[in-house]
């Protein structure tokens, strides 16, 4: 049996921009990703804490040290620059796994600059 549970979870980022047009997903500086260890395309749940919206898509990297979070396609209507969000990212484990899971956390400051939590 597997577990589905918290691998990686980006705390309070703030979204930088959005962009309709787009076939989906969010935008996320790759510098951020790495440290959450979050890969290119993975699926994660975002919460709005701003207005309680929340979004599942994947992500794609933005330019490593630019900061950016950016909510991309249909997702963008429920999303405004300066929003504050709770990116987090799931995986499957077994039991065992789950014994020592220790996911990574990140914490974002005003301009997306972070640090680790866990």
């Amino acid at each position: 049996m597997f577990i589905k549970a918290l691998k990686a979870k980006i705390h309070r980022g703030r979204v930088t921009a959005t962009k309709i047009d787009y076939p989906g997903s969010i935008g996320i500086d790759e510098a951020i990703l790495k440290a959450a260890g979050i890969m290119p395309y993975e699926e994660v749940l975002v919460a709005n804490v701003t207005n309680g919206e929340r979004v599942e898509t994947y992500v794609v990297p933005a330019p490593a040290g630019s900061r950016e979070i950016t909510v991309l396609g249909a997702a963008a209507r429920l999303f405004s620059p300066g929003d504050i969000v709770i990116i987090m990212n799931f995986a499957y484990y077994t039991p065992d796994e789950m014994a020592a899971l220790k996911p990574k956390v990140i914490a974002c400051d005003e301009d997306n600059s972070y640090k680790m939590l866990k």
